[in-house]
């Protein structure tokens, strides 16, 4: 039996060094093998319970399979993908949440410098875990057991929940790249929160991304607009940092259709006091004199909606340009919203993009001349608005028939130049 056990051990190594073999079939057909003696080794365990009714699963053998996907040189992609079809399976999944916990604080510990690799085979895993909605969803094992105590953590969704929150919370607290912060912010409010025991615990990390600054904190607005509505948090100086992230950048960034519509909702409240909205209003206007045309065709509407819900602030388009208004008293540079004076200008960027050179946007920014309508104008549609969208819709517009070019007859190759070249060579 010893003989046995020892040669046994032997393989199980020689599958885990295979993990990493250069060719993927190899790789592919070792997870699989691993899998199978990690599934025959908790129905024949070579241990003995402990107990009646004592949950035995193959935690080092399986441990050991989870490290080896998380590898520091190779990159796992691919395998992971494999390795996602046995994620399907609660007891799998529950293993595999402590599992990468462990490895993950080890790798950390003993790495003062961890590869970016080992990060994107590390999130790649974290992010294949999904969580049942409802606790009778868990009834799916991959080792097979003859009845299933209730007195078992892995059937219960508080204690999946329980270490899904460690997993995350343990990979979020150290310092990610930030490419890596992008792609955990990019699904953190539809896969991660949702599934957490504690939501709130999430702030720290929030916080840290939304004062970085750029894309990150566009990002992280998601997962704040979460914890703010749903989880009661009150963080100080939201609005201004939200006003800082206005700059000429945010109509260029990937993630523009997201930010817009996030902060769509965030200046929905009718209790927001009026100088804090005329300076948002009056910073998208002035943003607004450089940006594209599929750009204005969202922020002028959007404008017009602020204005729609806050009758107070109507007065940025109704105030006469007399002497007073010679020098605009708004200060694009100043950070606080509520030291801009804002409600003190009036927006007339809007008055200037009346003659842009886009036809559809003069015509958008001519709203303002009429009485504003009492419903809002919906900018779900208008946020994904492309260039090419718009070069597009261009192209399918049809003229009323033939322009005409002139109105004056020409007199002529060039008009009175003729005379006077005429003349010119007369003279000489």
């Amino acid at each position: 039996k010893v003989w046995m056990r020892h040669r046994y051990r032997s393989c199980l190594n020689r599958l885990q060094e295979l993990l990493v073999h250069s060719s993927f079939e190899v790789k592919e057909l070792a997870l699989s093998t691993l899998m199978k003696f990690v599934q025959l080794e908790g129905a024949h365990p070579l241990e003995k319970p402990k107990w009646d009714g004592y949950y035995l699963f193959p935690r080092q053998l399986f441990k050991a399979v989870v490290e080896g996907l998380l590898s520091l040189e190779d990159d796992c992609s691919l395998l992971l993908a494999r390795f996602r079809e046995y994620l399907e399976h609660d007891d799998i999944r529950y293993h595999t949440m402590q599992a990468a916990t462990d490895t993950v604080g080890r790798v950390t510990d003993r790495h003062p410098e961890v590869p970016l690799t080992f990060w994107n085979n590390a999130f790649t895993l974290l992010s294949s875990v999904s969580l049942p909605s409802q606790e009778r969803g868990i009834s799916s094992f991959y080792v097979k057991h003859g009845e299933l105590p209730r007195t078992w953590k892995v059937v219960h969704l508080k204690e999946h929940r329980k270490a899904f929150q460690g997993m995350w919370l343990g990979f979020l607290k150290h310092k990610l790249p930030l490419s890596l912060c992008k792609k955990v912010l990019v699904v953190l409010h539809d896969s991660i929160l949702p599934h957490l025991a504690q939501p709130s615990l999430m702030i720290d990390f929030l916080t840290r991304a939304y004062d970085v600054g750029g894309a990150i904190s566009l990002l992280a607005l998601n997962g704040l607009f979460i914890l703010i509505h749903q989880h009661n948090l009150e963080y100080p100086d939201f609005y201004r940092k939200l006003y800082g992230l206005l700059d000429p950048s945010v109509f260029h960034v990937k993630y523009r259709a997201r930010f817009f519509h996030l902060a769509d909702l965030f200046l929905s409240s009718s209790h927001l006091p009026a100088y804090l909205v005329a300076a948002f209003a009056k910073r998208l206007s002035r943003l607004a004199l450089t940006a594209p045309p599929e750009a204005l065709l969202m922020v002028l509407p959007f404008i017009c909606n602020l204005l729609r819900r806050h009758p107070a602030c109507r007065v940025l388009v109704h105030r006469p340009l007399g002497s007073e208004l010679d020098a605009d008293p708004y200060d694009p540079e100043e950070e606080d919203p509520a030291k801009s004076q804002a409600l003190e200008s009036s927006l007339w960027e809007l008055q200037a993009l009346q003659r842009h050179y886009h036809p559809e946007v003069s015509q958008a920014a001519s709203v303002i001349n009429q009485a504003l309508s009492v419903p809002e104008v919906s900018i779900a549609p208008l946020l994904e608005l492309t260039a090419f969208d718009v070069f597009e819709r261009d192209l399918k517009k049809k003229g009323q028939g033939s322009v005409p070019l002139e109105f004056i007859p020409a007199q002529g190759l060039l008009g009175r130049q003729d005379d006077f070249c005429a003349q010119h060579f007369t003279l000489s």
